[in-house]
């Protein structure tokens, strides 16, 4: 006996804008939707997983939204979540948890990106990563996608242009990919904003700020971007590109020590006054040991090593410092970064990226985090703060001002050292 599934019709009192049908339309897998403030695509996603969660005919549904901050997750979609799906019969509503249980067994759940790690192990059907240009571009990759595999889930990534990072890539990539959905939304084209708001939007604004917020510009300057001038100008003058690793010079690293969240290591080498960034690493939840390994497997031969300061502060329980493990591993020689203030470490910054050249494709990540660092912006004095924001780039950020501070580019051939075996005292 066969059963017909009978679909019931329930007004959650969601009236779709025209500009968001093609999108809740569609067919493909993968989405990009870059919009205008105040253009609805919060709302429009929010619907669009409870749509998906209450038509999935999977065992146990679930489905995310997704923003960089968890309190930016409760503040920008819970309330809209809650009110539209609180005439559905049976729902239930976990505040605790900012998740929503479907009268179908499915569930809705919000998340910050910020603590992305803590989503390993899980699955989903479907999940909208909102504002992903301010979010850790590893998270993606590294946790998100591949907790869609098993169930082969689908994705959309909405937002505001913050420069060219992974986002703007991702928008270049669903325009010619056939299994991509992409939309822009200009303020001066959809007319959802009215004219006069705009005038007086456009009268408050920078230039940069207005083209970003309302004209969706991706070559508009980051606000705040402390090295945002410096990298556009070494893109335009070709100097992010491929950078072959030189075996003749020996290469120096500058590190930022992670201990709950990420580590990063910078690799540079010095001709004449050229400083060239060959190689960048970043990883989340590995041992301090698991790190100096996956450096020591380089095939680099090594000049110094600058760690921040405090690697010589020693542990209450064995009495050994981080510089002693590392030692141990046989990472050598190590320097203790000069002590400097966080502005001088940036001015430091500004003054050596012109001498710079960067691998494209293996300093990728480290080069978005150097565009996107930028500083605090106070909402009551709608001022720029004197210090930077904490977020996904501060750590690549803090270990590229560790090479500035420390790296003293020589025109002197340096004599290459034998390197020594993993594990043993050089």
């Amino acid at each position: 006996m066969t059963l017909a599934r009978v679909e019931q019709i329930i007004d959650l009192g969601y009236r779709a804008r025209p500009q968001f049908l093609p999108f809740h339309a569609r067919k493909q897998r993968w989405s990009c939707i870059v919009a205008h403030r105040r253009a609805g695509k919060t709302v429009a996603c929010i619907m669009d997983l409870v749509d998906a969660g209450l038509r999935c005919s999977k065992p146990n549904p679930r489905f995310a939204y997704i923003a960089p901050h968890y309190n930016q997750a409760k503040d920008v979609a819970w309330t809209y979540l809650k009110q539209y799906t609180a005439a559905l019969p049976g729902v239930g509503h976990n505040e605790s948890e900012l998740r929503v249980d479907l009268p179908n067994g499915a569930r809705v759940r919000l998340y910050g990106a910020d603590n992305y790690d803590r989503l390993r192990g899980v699955y989903f059907d479907g999940v909208i990563m909102d504002e992903y240009g301010d979010m850790d571009p590893r998270a993606w990759p590294e946790v998100i996608r591949p907790a869609l595999s098993d169930r082969q889930g689908w994705a959309t990534f909405i937002g505001t242009p913050k420069g060219q990072n992974d986002f703007y890539e991702i928008l270049e990539r669903a325009k010619t990919a056939p299994d991509w959905y992409w939309l822009i939304l200009r303020a001066s084209e959809t007319g959802i904003v009215p004219a006069s708001e705009l005038l007086d939007a456009r009268a408050t604004m920078t230039a940069d700020q207005y083209a970003q917020e309302y004209e969706c510009s991706f070559e508009a300057a980051i606000k705040g971007a402390y090295y945002g001038a410096e990298m556009d100008a070494l893109n335009r003058q070709g100097r992010i590109r491929s950078v072959p690793w030189e075996p003749t010079i020996p290469v120096f690293t500058a590190w930022d020590l992670g201990i709950n969240d990420a580590t990063v290591v910078w690799f540079a080498q010095t001709a004449g006054n050229e400083i060239r960034i060959i190689d960048h690493l970043a990883v989340t939840g590995q041992s301090l040991t698991e790190t100096a390994r996956a450096v020591l497997s380089k095939p680099y031969v090594y000049a110094k090593h600058y760690l921040p300061h405090d690697v010589e502060v020693r542990e209450l329980m064995t009495a050994k410092s981080r510089r002693d493990t590392l030692e141990t591993l046989g990472l050598r020689p190590i320097y203790p970064g000069a002590q400097a203030s966080v502005m001088d470490g940036i001015n430091a910054v500004k003054i050596m990226l012109p001498r710079c050249v960067f691998d494209a494709e293996k300093c990728k990540g480290g080069i978005n985090a150097l565009r996107h660092y930028r500083s605090e912006f106070d909402d009551k004095r709608k001022t720029f703060r004197a210090t930077p924001l904490h977020d996904w780039s501060s750590h690549d950020a803090d270990a590229f001002r560790e090479l500035a501070v420390n790296l003293e580019p020589t025109r002197q051939v340096h004599q290459l050292r034998p390197r020594p075996k993993l594990g043993t005292m050089a």
